[in-house]
């Protein structure tokens, strides 16, 4: 053990979501873009510039947590955690100093603080993880749902809880942007300090009271599992990837504009109150999202992570294909509010599932190395999903019709029902890996099949 004992294992939940609370600051991104964007204001940032900010912060993000893998192997994971929350607090202060040009927003915003993100987000699934075996869906959902309660917050604190910082918060007389990033950044490094304390591995070879392992996926888990050498020569690594990145670019997609096409299609149609509605709609998303990581894990503790992420993939793509029209269709107040809600309950499932597959297939003991790679494919969604939206945004001519963004949610849509496919092609990997570099004993499957031993 590198580090005092727990007395009891769930502190480490509640340590997990108070650093988690902080983490989800990335997904408040979207309160600030209407701020940003406005041609009249202050910073006059194309939706393209502003989504670059948002995606250099995803990839960062994900980049780090690769190398966070490796070094939480070599030091512990209180110090990791901690390492975290201090970058990610510098960014946002630094970001709120300097970040009066896109320039500044990208170096701060996205690379600095994205980086603090990737470095103590690794921890608590780890950890958490390696103490609640018997429980891996639901512990990894709780783990990562303050990320998204989180983003409830910053977003209502920012926007009109006591009457929004966004107008009227002025620190050092900075601009309102800046001075919320300057506040933020203290709180956040204060919420991952106080998370941090908890963040211990138990001892090695513990297993819960009365849990035995069962199956061949079971015993892979408690095993020494895949190295990520071996999980990186194996064709289930790389169906998980790109069921991973489908899923993530249609919730990106929607984070970045969820404001910016409830504006456009409120105001098209002379709707008023846009600002608070649209708001209400990110907040829903946000809890929801929250709820999703909870309930998609319980839900996989019941019917198997395969089936769960199956599932998961085509409901949200069913739901990202007719979100345009539902939305008009339900009205446009409450369509959008809905249609923010359940793409954020399956895309907030993401979090919860694929860690807790990845320790599923490859090993509890090395989750925390291996799903850093598997997250690499959320870097490449970071780029995709907020750019696809960008895109078309700038293309669109000003007072355009909001059905310029059909296209980028039918995009999305399919890359999900895509997802829900490769998904159920695959296969677990057998319960022990191949001694010999780079092959498989069965190769039988075209994405591997589990269940048979070594000859």
């Amino acid at each position: 053990m590198n580090a005092t004992r727990i007395p009891n294992r769930w502190l480490v939940v509640a340590g997990a979501i108070l650093i988690q609370l902080a983490l989800g600051a990335m997904y408040s991104w979207s309160v600030f873009t209407k701020i940003l964007t406005d041609p009249a204001g202050i910073y006059r940032f194309s939706a393209t510039q502003t989504a670059w900010i948002f995606s250099a912060c995803l990839v960062t993000f994900a980049l780090v947590m690769v190398m966070a893998g490796r070094w939480q192997a070599r030091t512990s994971p209180r110090f990791l955690s901690t390492l975290g929350g201090l970058l990610l607090g510098l960014g946002f202060v630094l970001g709120g100093l300097f970040g009066s040009s896109f320039w500044g927003q990208l170096l701060f915003i996205g690379m600095v603080a994205g980086a603090g993100i990737g470095l103590a987000y690794v921890v608590p699934i780890a950890v958490g993880v390696k103490w609640f075996p018997d429980k891996k869906g639901m512990i990894t959902g709780l783990a990562v749902a303050g990320f998204g309660f989180g983003a409830t917050i910053w977003v209502k604190l920012a926007g009109s809880w006591f009457g929004g910082l966004l107008n009227q918060a002025e620190v050092l007389g900075l601009p309102p942007v800046q001075s919320v990033f300057f506040i933020y950044g203290i709180v956040f490094a204060i919420l991952v300090f106080l998370g941090s304390i908890v963040m211990v591995n138990p001892p090695e070879g513990y297993k819960p009271a009365g849990w035995e392992p069962a199956g061949a996926t079971a015993a892979v888990a408690v095993s020494e599992g895949y190295t990520p050498e071996k999980m990186l020569r194996s064709p289930q690594f790389f169906a998980i990837w790109a069921v991973f990145a489908f899923s993530a670019i249609a919730g990106l997609m929607v984070i970045y504009c969820i404001q910016l096409f409830g504006m456009d299609a409120l105001e098209f149609n002379g709707v008023e109150d846009a600002v608070l509605i649209t708001g209400t709609a990110m907040a829903w998303y946000a809890i929801f999202n929250g709820l999703g990581r909870i309930i998609w894990g319980m839900i996989s503790d019941r019917i198997g992570r395969k089936q769960a992420i199956i599932a998961m993939s085509l409901f949200q793509g069913l739901v990202m294909l007719s979100l345009y029209h539902g939305f008009v269709t339900f009205g446009l107040s409450a369509g959008l509010i809905i249609g923010a809600s359940l793409v954020g309950f399956n895309y907030g499932g993401i979090f919860a599932l694929f860690p807790a597959i990845t320790a599923d297939f490859f090993g509890n003991k090395q989750v925390g190395r291996n799903y850093g790679w598997v997250f690499t494919a959320y870097g490449v969604a970071g780029i995709t999903g907020p750019l696809l939206a960008g895109v078309f945004k700038d293309a669109a001519a000003i007072g355009a019709s909001p059905r310029i963004w059909m296209t980028p949610f039918i995009i999305a849509g399919i890359a999900c029902l895509l997802g829900a496919l490769i998904m159920l092609l695959t296969h677990a990997p057998d319960s022990k890996p191949e001694r010999r570099p780079g092959r498989f004993r069965n190769r039988s499957a075209l994405l591997g099949r589990g269940g048979s031993s070594p000859a």
